[in-house]
């Protein structure tokens, strides 16, 4: 597994609820797609660049700390998730995504 299972997600399988575990990224997709229709981001245009900002934040402790701490100059460093990358995201997103990820996402799951 490319990520953390939570012991409801083990009993979920052996008393075959589910038929597989989910991989990180369909659970990262799931969650973006709450964000979406919790949010609904203008313009739509914009959601590539949300999404690819949201899967960073969520998946990378040091884009996290960057961001958090707001040295955004140490973006142009990072290979995952770059300068340009946070540009492209509508300003009002730079922190909604973050305080949204806060309340409702379990950053454990994720972790590897």
């Amino acid at each position: 597994m490319d990520r953390r299972l939570t012991l409801r997600e083990i009993l979920e399988k052996v008393f075959g609820l589910i038929p597989r575990f989910k991989s990180k990224d369909e659970l990262l997709e799931e969650e973006f797609s709450k964000f979406v229709a919790d949010r609904v981001p203008e313009p739509p245009s914009a959601i590539p660049a949300i999404k690819t900002y949201f899967k960073a934040y969520v998946t990378s402790n040091r884009v996290r700390d960057i961001i958090d701490s707001k040295h955004f100059t140490d973006l142009a460093t990072n290979p995952f998730f770059t300068t340009r990358d946070f540009r492209d995201v509508p300003q009002q997103y730079r922190t909604l995504v973050p305080e949204y990820i806060k309340d409702y996402v379990s950053l454990n799951q994720f972790a590897p």
